[in-house]
């Protein structure tokens, strides 16, 4: 059966990989044929290896209404509910993702998002209402527009973990701490296909609080503090390696202990890894930490760092309970550009990701 009638099959495939990804449940409901098309590993790398691949950054954002005086006015702002905001860097539009049935009046706080291949999933986080923490796992797939519950996180509910994925189809989970604050050492990874999760062996520290990232085919979790050190970040981090099934030596990482929230990998050739300090946006090169611009005087808090093609994109505030609004980094012309974040959209970012689709 041909793909598109008339039409050779590298000449109909081309057309496909062009296709928007809001396009894709149109596409996949023509016929089975193009569903199937979409649905294979090889049409995702085809889209990245020519360039059609689109970069999305999803953010859980707080929507918040005013609270009206008695004359009708806003008087201030009040009850954030947080939800899914969609930005996309190449054209510019914002926009909304619908969240889980489950979650319609708004996410669970702090829950976490990680981007795998065409699936966006979110974990755990602590009811809004209760402020019982979840073990929830939901992810929805940007080929169908539909949302699917996962296998929950095993080993109960933790919150203030680390996670990353391979951006193939495993997510990787780490530390964070229990309900009884516990710091954690244990560790999980999850197919995303399979909908099972593996146990991996524990880390060498109880890591709350830490960060991590997938870089040169390793889950790297950085920072974080142990049970008894509550708030008090260290400098060190552990990769494990999935080829021989093991974490490797304990080494210290950041050059000063601090929370790694805003650490990440620039995903560039030369693997530079990015953090914000003190108001500078630092990176690494080789085994020195080197500042290499300095963050906006809009953004004084920053809620969140991504990165992709060379340019890293932050996210933050000038205060406590001040608008949000992002900026692009060019990392070769070492330029800032800011962001339009058009009404809606400016509430506070509690958490985001970035995914190639």
């Amino acid at each position: 059966m041909e793909i598109i009638s008339g039409l050779p099959e590298d000449v109909a495939r081309g057309c496909l990989i062009r296709v928007s990804y809001q396009q894709f449940p149109t596409v996949a409901s023509v016929c089975r044929g193009w569903k199937s098309e979409i649905q294979l590993p090889e049409f995702h790398r085809q889209r990245r290896s020519t360039g059609y691949a689109q970069k999305v950054l999803v953010m859980v954002q707080a929507r918040v209404e005013p609270e009206k005086s008695e004359t009708g006015s806003a008087k201030r702002l009040t009850n954030p509910a947080y939800l899914l905001s969609v930005f996309e860097p190449e054209t510019g539009n914002w926009g909304e993702l619908d969240p889980p049935p489950e979650f319609r009046s708004g996410l669970p706080l702090f829950c976490q998002l990680v981007g795998v291949g065409f699936d966006l999933v979110l974990m755990g986080g602590l009811d809004p209402v209760s402020w019982k923490a979840s073990n929830s796992v939901f992810i929805y797939n940007f080929l169908s527009a539909k949302w699917r519950r996962g296998a929950d996180m095993p080993d109960g509910a933790r919150t203030f973990f680390a996670c990353a994925s391979d951006a193939d189809r495993t997510v990787f989970v780490a530390g964070g701490h229990d309900d009884e604050k516990n710091a954690l050492r244990s560790s999980w990874a999850y197919d995303v296909a399979a909908d099972k999760w593996v146990q991996l062996p524990d880390m060498a520290a109880e890591r709350d609080e830490c960060k991590a990232v997938f870089r040169r085919g390793r889950f790297v979790v950085v920072g974080g503090y142990r049970t008894d050190m509550q708030g008090r970040f260290e400098r060190s981090a552990e990769a494990f390696d999935a080829a021989t099934w093991s974490w490797g030596q304990v080494e210290d990482f950041l050059d000063s202990a601090t929370c790694p929230r805003t650490f990440v990998d620039g995903g560039d050739g030369d693997e530079t890894v990015f953090m914000c300090r003190d108001g500078d946006l630092i990176a690494l090169r080789g085994d020195t930490w080197q500042k290499i611009a300095t963050v906006p005087g809009e953004i004084r808090n920053v809620a969140y760092v991504g990165a992709f093609d060379g340019t890293l994109l932050l996210i933050g505030s000038s205060g406590y309970g001040e608008v949000h609004t992002g900026f692009e980094f060019n990392v070769r012309s070492c330029n800032w550009r800011k962001l339009e974040n058009p009404e809606g959209f400016t509430g506070h970012v509690q958490t985001a990701c970035v995914l190639e689709i």
